[in-house]
């Protein structure tokens, strides 16, 4: 379907997902998170996509929330602007848990939602003048999307802390150091690298990829190791019977790269 606020383009194996409101370097409504969200579900299902790496038209990534679409109306007290032709996103981070591996290309500022909204995702890669900022705290409200969790697990409790509780905005290189981002790219390059890394998902079977990413979920903050290998063998007696698995083990006897996606 055409959409208004992103861009979709195929890249081989890999979805690329671009917001698409420069003039307002790419600020988040609720259409641009419906239409991504109904990008991401098409791409699931489509045997052959792989991946999906998200970034921003134009000189940013994410500069926060649309003020007048989502806060300045709810203040006067109207609902925020929606897409009534998309259903509305009830679950942001599960779907993020649950695609297929996707990747976050930040190109530019990502502000409030625009870095609270890529924490779940796979594997980030910033630019190196790339600004984020988990800025709620100056507009006087509280993170979201589980960002007060993903904050830690990424970059432990004090500089999870000190991100929430100050507001302040940092570079790419500053993001890497910390953990908030997992890679620093020049200006100029922060896409090859983040298609380079979902290439190097895509190349893989769905299914055992989408099970890892439940494994990681479910075990990041499960106590007890019992239970964790017990959803491991699940998994593991799961992929044993699968396409997937057969076809690996037929290439490795046949001195052949397996094919997953065809």
């Amino acid at each position: 379907m055409p959409y208004e606020q992103i861009l979709t383009e195929r890249r081989d194996d890999v979805m690329l997902l671009t917001l698409n409101r420069p003039d307002r370097l790419n600020a988040w409504t609720s259409r641009m998170s419906s239409e991504l969200a109904d990008a991401i579900v098409t791409g699931n299902n489509d045997p052959e996509v792989g991946a999906f790496v998200v970034t921003g038209e134009g000189r940013g990534f994410c500069a926060g929330a649309d003020i007048q679409d989502q806060f300045q109306s709810r203040l006067d007290g109207a609902e925020p602007s929606k897409a009534d032709d998309l259903p509305p996103v009830r679950d942001w981070v599960g779907l993020m848990r649950e695609c297929k591996p996707i990747v976050a290309a930040i190109n530019g500022p990502a502000i409030g939602v625009g870095l609270t909204m890529v924490l779940p995702m796979d594997f980030i890669v910033a630019a190196e003048s790339a600004k984020l900022s988990c800025r709620f705290v100056k507009m006087g409200i509280t993170p979201e999307l589980a960002s007060s969790f993903f904050l830690v697990q990424r970059c432990g409790w004090g500089h999870a802390s000190d991100l929430a509780l100050s507001g302040r905005t940092i570079l790419g290189a500053e993001a890497a150091q910390i953990g908030l981002v997992d890679e620093v790219a020049p200006d100029d390059a922060v896409l090859d690298r983040a298609l380079e890394r979902a290439r190097s998902y895509a190349e893989n079977p769905d299914g055992p990829l989408r099970m890892i990413k439940g494994l990681l979920t479910a075990n990041a903050v499960e106590t007890e190791l019992a239970e964790v290998h017990r959803r491991e063998m699940d998994a593991l007696n799961t992929a044993f019977k699968e396409p997937a698995h057969q076809e690996a083990v037929q290439a490795f006897m046949e001195k052949r790269p397996p094919v997953f996606r065809r």
